[in-house]
């Protein structure tokens, strides 16, 4: 939807693991209204290079400061700046110098930190202390892996990528506080940098920025990036949920304590709010992550490997030029009759770049279960796997977090997947309430629009002009 008066607008830059958006959001809480203007989209992917896989981060930067241009243009009235993206990685800088591209996530090069971050603090001492789950591309390990190659050495701050972007627009060097859970250095229960931990683990502490929330402003554009922008002197770049989940989290339409989120894109994060953490050994055994949400919630969650399952696929498919329809793809998907294999979502042969295709039928064989023959029947088998991973999230996330979940959202790009849908209602038992798709861009525009006195509330008022703006599609379990 599009709005065409001034007053109310804000700029979302929402930027994933494939793709980056900017975005304008148009917000009057008197009138219980809330559009998006779609701006400008960009794609977003890694790089290899002589070292390992990284970031085109100097063109992901080109590209939102064009979207930005275009939004400034379209809307000169824009009141503020907001940036969100995925975690876990950073940029190294010295000075005011970027010490080279940010690696990727997926690089292998986490895979032996794993083992010097655990010689030195074992993973049951660190979920006691930071609350994550292990996933072996934390930024914990990944500083591990920094320090082996002597990089560390030479920097003397780290921002995680929305805090990048801030500093390139403001000059301010700080880390938003859901961001920075999320790198396994942020204490669990007080939510600010474990020093001790830092410190047995060899880390500088002076790289790591000053903490601040969601709503609290960095500053005002730099003057140069202001002319560069065609921007009016003083617009702020706010803070808001800058890990992408926290800011889908918080367009999320469903009441409090009586729902599961999945905010499904490349990942698939399967979890429940909370107002507190729980580090119990179980959930610990389950591997729930406690990570920071906005107006201090937590996330507590699991990852799934999520839709990169089907992209990664596709792309894969297409690698010799053939394009490959997608939405044609899952209608032949949910065509199929005959039973296909169910396999194991999370196994990490899945998590690197490659013939995703060749890996299901390997795990498929190793398994005995049937191995999907054509493409349809991949899609199918995808599908299914991811609905019946997300069905146990959710049951395990109740059972952990003492939350009775009575229905499931699905937020993000997979509440476009009617049959992903459809049949995560009828593997869980739950209605599936699908939508809104924007979720990530509608959290970071109302966490600005809060903090310029556009709109007031809790996250449950906030959560209510959101189900007015963007009813969701509700599916019911079918029993099959």
């Amino acid at each position: 939807m599009g709005a065409s008066n001034g007053a109310g607008a804000v700029a979302a830059v929402d930027l994933g693991a494939t793709s980056g958006r900017v975005i304008l959001g148009h917000v009057d809480q008197a009138a219980g209204t809330l559009a998006l203007e779609h701006v400008a989209r960009f794609p977003n992917g890694p790089v290899r290079l002589a070292s390992g896989l990284h970031w085109d981060f100097t063109g992901l930067y080109r590209d939102l400061t064009r979207g930005l241009a275009d939004a400034f243009r379209r809307e000169p009235g824009v009141a503020s700046v907001g940036v969100d993206s995925w975690a876990v990685d950073y940029g190294l800088l010295r000075g005011d110098r970027l010490l080279g591209e940010p690696f990727h996530y997926r690089d292998a090069r986490n895979e032996a930190a794993v083992e010097a971050v655990h010689a030195r603090v074992p993973f049951e001492e660190l979920y006691r202390r930071n609350g994550l789950q292990f996933l072996p591309f934390n930024t914990v390990y990944q500083l591990a892996a920094e320090q082996a190659g002597g990089w560390l050495d030479l920097a003397d701050s780290l921002l995680l990528v929305p805090d990048l972007i801030g500093f390139l627009l403001t000059g301010a060097k700080v880390a938003e506080r859901t961001n920075a859970s999320t790198t396994g250095l942020v204490a669990v229960d007080t939510g600010e940098w474990d020093d001790d931990l830092i410190e047995t683990l060899g880390l500088p502490p002076s790289v790591f920025a000053p903490l601040l929330d969601p709503g609290d402003a960095l500053g005002g554009l730099r003057a140069d990036v202001a002319a560069e922008l065609g921007a009016p002197t003083g617009v702020q770049v706010v803070a808001v949920g800058s890990h992408d989940t926290a800011s889908a989290v918080v367009a999320v339409p469903m009441r409090a304590e009586s729902a599961a989120y999945i905010s499904c894109g490349t990942w698939g994060l399967v979890g429940v709010e909370l107002e507190h953490p729980v580090t119990t050994d179980a959930a610990r055994e389950a591997n729930f992550t406690n990570e920071g949400g906005v107006d201090g919630r937590v996330r507590f969650l699991h990852n799934v490997m999520g839709l990169w399952l089907l992209s990664e696929s596709v792309r894969w498919w297409e690698r010799d030029g053939e394009a490959i329809d997608l939405p044609a793809l899952l209608a032949a998907a949910a065509s199929v009759t005959d039973p296909v294999a169910v396999f194991d979502a999370n196994d990490p042969r899945f998590l690197a770049p490659g013939d995703l295709p060749g890996r299901i039928a390997e795990w498929c064989r190793e398994h005995d279960a049937p191995v999907p023959q054509t493409r349809a029947e991949f899609a199918r088998s995808i599908v299914e796997s991811l609905a019946e991973a997300f069905a146990q999230t959710v049951r395990t996330a109740s059972v952990r977090s003492g939350v009775d979940v009575e229905t499931i959202h699905v937020v993000g790009g997979g509440a476009l997947n009617e049959l992903l849908c459809r049949r995560t209602a009828d593997r869980s038992g739950l209605p599936v309430l699908a939508g809104p798709v924007e979720a990530t861009a509608i959290g970071n525009v109302l966490v600005q629009a809060r903090a310029q006195g556009l709109v007031a509330g809790d996250l449950e008022s906030l959560r209510a002009l959101v189900a007015r703006a963007f009813p969701p599609v509700r599916y019911e379990p079918s029993g099959r």
